[in-house]
């Protein structure tokens, strides 16, 4: 019997349970999948509390990787037996075996294992739609990662370092300053004791940098527009302090001509030719040693409410799995 996460009601970690689950027969253009592992990743955390609703009951997960074990009619691409990852809707990862639309799905290449790719299609999707599309670093950018020891952080200062581009990080410890540093981060600040506005102008020789990538949101939001040279890009990518307070457009104006987006993942690889040229690239990248996936924390899929506990304590750092 396959067994999953659902959640009944919204609220904290203690709402994720742990139950059996019936998995029909695939219809047409649908994948039965049996996980070998499952992707930790914020947005999780989002519609277990109902900022990002799902219909209840459901089973929370945007990534996973592992087996197919049987197509239904229209599949041809994807037969049973074949190893295959992916990110974005429907959510359902969080269990042992589900169905999922075959035009979501992207084969493994066999250099990658099924926990690398389950560690990396959502957070390397994401660098990849942030650095080569919302806004495309070049050689010689200086740019602002804000989080740059978590899961997206750490391949965005590596991908970026291979780019050319020179990479500052804000980050919360001494600790996950090394951490961001070993992975091509050029310059660390410590959110919690230095100012990073202050920081970013003299390490910029008072101009600014290109884009800041900011997934804090409440925290960091009017700080960031203040770290970009004139006519910027602020790309908004997600809020784990909490939404920021609305502003008047006019702002942007003020402060220098500055643009500012709200992108996602789910937007981005919509087209199924998008969603494959995004995963190749980032194959490409991980393949030719530009870009290493670390998998820094593992929980057992049944525990699910204690890697949440943890990734919202920030006690965790790079990619976090969890095993069926």
């Amino acid at each position: 019997m396959a067994h999953a996460i659902c959640i009944h009601e919204t609220g904290g970690p203690e709402v994720l349970r742990w139950q059996e689950v019936s998995v029909d027969a695939p219809g047409p253009g649908e994948v039965h999948l049996r996980h070998k592992a499952v992707g930790l990743n914020f947005i999780d955390v989002y519609h277990r509390t109902g900022l990002y609703p799902l219909p209840l009951p459901a089973i929370p997960g945007l990534e996973g990787a592992g087996e197919v074990v049987s197509v239904g009619a229209d599949v041809s691409d994807i037969q049973p037996g074949d190893r295959v990852a992916y990110a974005g809707v429907p959510a359902g990862a969080y269990a042992t075996e589900r169905l999922i639309p075959a035009h979501r799905l992207i084969k493994i290449p066999p250099q990658i294992s099924d926990q690398q790719a389950a560690a990396m299609m959502l957070q390397g999707m994401t660098v990849q739609y942030l650095l080569r599309r919302s806004y495309r670093v070049q050689s010689g950018d200086t740019i602002l990662m804000h989080a740059a020891a978590g899961g997206v952080g750490l391949i965005a200062c590596q991908w970026a370092k291979a780019l050319g581009a020179t990479v500052i990080g804000t980050v919360g410890s001494p600790e996950k300053a090394a951490l961001a540093q070993a992975h091509g981060c050029d310059h660390t600040i410590l959110y919690h004791e230095e100012d990073f506005v202050a920081r970013v102008k003299e390490l910029t020789n008072g101009e600014g940098v290109q884009v800041v990538y900011d997934s804090v949101g409440k925290d960091t939001f009017l700080k960031s527009l203040d770290c970009l040279m004139p006519m910027g890009m602020l790309v908004y990518f997600g809020q784990s302090s909490g939404k920021p307070e609305p502003i008047d457009p006019g702002i942007l104006g003020a402060k220098g001509s500055l643009f500012l987006t709200r992108p996602s993942l789910m937007a981005y690889t919509a087209k199924r030719e998008d969603l494959l040229v995004s995963a190749a690239e980032l194959f490409d990248v991980v393949t030719s040693g530009a870009v290493n996936i670390e998998i820094n924390q593992t929980y057992a899929l049944r525990d699910a409410a204690q890697a949440h506990y943890d990734l919202e304590a920030r006690k965790t750092t790079g990619s976090t799995i969890l095993i069926p």
